[in-house]
């Protein structure tokens, strides 16, 4: 521990006087691999990309999308990209299975995952839920079904197949099917649908989403590259926030298909519905994590059964490049 905190105090000695003339010769380079194709859930990344933090930081950073055929967990353990966005569950059941991964930084502390209703089918809690068929894929169900189960007495006999479309919710008046919080208005207005989301967040669901993973390797071995690319990504959220038009122009050359209209739904839900900064990452702490919150989550996910009571669950997350950024918890 001590070697690593001089050799963070070096790298942030180097960045504060000597940034400015850093060279492409002198940069490092690593690839991240996000969640999905390129969209605004992405722009903290693109922002550091298009206005040049990365390389403030010494980083060359290759950006790759993921998508549905891209298992980011296989990629990082193979080496093929050196960072990679996932989710709190997927952490922790890597330590269950034994996988050499850690997550070094949480981008959203609210996950945007939701289940979407139609208005006037009284149904404004996550309890009123009871008993009615809810559209999930199988993602849902080994994540947040096991808990919601747990929570709100729900049984498996309510779920019903889920085909990523919104079809059969747009023609049945009771569906309630699985969405995304920056996604489910902007798609339910396009198809003249009155419907709401419920945020799961917003009814005790605290798994940290989108974070940033990395081998407990790099972590050993190059914690500089893992500080400066935390730093960096921290930064470029931000700055995403302050004026996500370079980034916009990245993420769309990137994913062509995507709309200026989404991306612009999407960027004022992660701010309305306060995905980043809510909780420990007030006060624009981007990416901030605690123990605690990791705690509190893995107790859920006990009682849920979806993971073992003496699971050593403090290896699935490392606090100290958050803690070099903002203190200790």
């Amino acid at each position: 521990m001590q070697q690593r905190g001089l050799k963070l105090t070096a790298l942030a000695f180097a960045l504060g006087f000597s940034a400015a003339t850093t060279s492409a010769a002198d940069l490092t380079p690593v690839t991240v691999t996000t969640t999905w194709y390129a969209q605004a859930e992405h722009g903290g990344l693109y922002a550091a990309k298009a206005a040049g933090i990365y390389e403030q930081h010494g980083l060359d950073v290759t950006i790759k999308m993921g998508g549905p055929q891209v298992n980011n967990v296989q990629l990082l353990m193979a080496g093929k990209t050196d960072f990679s966005m996932g989710y709190a569950l997927q952490s922790l059941n890597a330590v269950k299975q034994d996988i050499p991964m850690v997550t070094v930084a949480a981008w959203f502390q609210k996950d945007p995952q939701t289940l979407i209703v139609h208005e006037g089918a009284g149904i404004d809690t996550l309890a009123d839920l009871e008993g009615k068929g809810i559209r999930m894929p199988t993602a849902g169900r080994v994540a947040y079904w096991p808990w919601m189960k747990a929570e709100f007495g729900y049984s498996d006999d309510q779920l019903r197949p889920y085909d990523y479309s919104l079809g059969p919710f747009i023609a049945d008046p009771e569906a309630v099917q699985q969405g995304y919080i920056t996604n489910d208005g902007y798609f339910l207005d396009k198809a003249g649908v009155k419907g709401k989301s419920l945020l799961l967040a917003d009814f005790g669901w605290g798994a940290y989403s989108c974070t940033l993973d990395v081998t407990q390797q790099l972590v050993d071995e190059n914690p500089e590259v893992v500080q400066a690319m935390v730093a960096a990504t921290a930064e470029g959220w931000a700055a995403y926030f302050k004026d996500p038009a370079p980034a916009n122009a990245l993420i769309k050359q990137d994913n062509p298909e995507m709309q200026d209209e989404l991306l612009a739904y999407s960027i004022a839900k992660l701010q309305d519905d306060n995905i980043l900064l809510a909780g420990d990452a007030e006060g624009g702490k981007y990416g901030n994590m605690t123990e605690a919150h990791w705690q509190s989550f893995f107790d859920d996910m006990v009682k849920a059964e979806t993971l073992p009571a003496d699971l050593e669950w403090q290896k699935a997350f490392d606090l100290t490049f958050v803690k070099a950024l903002y203190g200790a918890e």
